[in-house]
């Protein structure tokens, strides 16, 4: 008796009309109730596993029109450029010019990426690193890293605005305003200043504002102190005869 001969041409007529299409649905157009048979006729067609849904959608690389990100979308399932949920995500990290956190990543991907995140992690491929009390997902290139982290924190830190995106300049120019305002106050000021903001970050925030302020953290806390017990010093900013010293005026003789 001859074997069955299944032809790959009715999966590509399926998925053409249908665009995606789960394995039993496969199966069934196949005629056939084995898996293997079913992958074995898919691979010459480049077939795609969706990363949502556990992988249980499929389609064809010649049907997705990937976005930007590399991803695409039918019917709820999500595709992507890159394969698999852990190699999108990996990806997404890599080429992040501020790296991720879990709900950053997982809005982008519209699926929850928290175990994917720490499997990349137990695996070395992800590195992480905690900023504003949270871990921030970053390459694992120690250069690249570097300045994601640099870019993170000047997003991060911005005292005046709860919402980043509604600044109407870059986030590097603001930073540079904040330094410059930070460099026109006195040493208490500067230390008042500093505990301030670092109460508003909450954990985290004495070594995220010494960082960015390039500041002792024992300074920070000592500021952040100093606000909380009301011990300030309110009379006098700086010592007697400190300052510019008055100049004469000249009297036209």
């Amino acid at each position: 008796m001859r074997p069955l001969s299944f032809r790959p041409d009715a999966l590509r007529m399926l998925l053409l009309r249908n665009q995606v299409a789960t394995l039993d649905a496969l199966k069934q157009a196949l005629g056939t109730s084995v898996d293997v048979t079913v992958f074995r006729k898919l691979k010459p067609l480049d077939y795609l596993t969706s990363y949502s849904h556990r992988g249980r959608y499929y389609t064809l690389r010649e049907i997705a029109s990937f976005d930007d990100h590399g991803l695409w979308s039918h019917a709820d399932a999500w595709f992507s450029r890159f394969g698999t949920l852990l190699a999108t995500a990996e990806r997404f990290v890599h080429r992040s010019p501020r790296g991720y956190f879990a709900d950053e990543l997982a809005s982008l991907l519209h699926v929850q990426v928290q175990d994917a995140l720490y499997q990349l992690t137990q695996q070395g491929r992800v590195s992480r690193q905690i900023v504003s009390a949270r871990y921030l997902y970053t390459a694992t290139d120690p250069a690249s890293q570097r300045r994601q982290l640099l870019a993170r924190r000047t997003v991060e830190f911005l005292p005046t605005v709860l919402d980043a995106s509604v600044l109407e300049v870059a986030p590097e120019e603001v930073k540079a305003a904040i330094l410059l305002f930070y460099s026109l106050l006195d040493e208490q000021q500067r230390r008042l200043y500093a505990g301030l903001e670092s109460l508003k970050l909450g954990r985290g925030g004495d070594r995220q504002l010494a960082d960015f302020l390039d500041l002792d953290p024992h300074t920070v806390s000592r500021g952040r102190f100093q606000l909380l017990s009301q011990d300030v010093e309110v009379d006098r900013a700086r010592k007697a005869g400190a300052g510019r010293k008055p100049v004469e005026k000249k009297r036209p003789k």
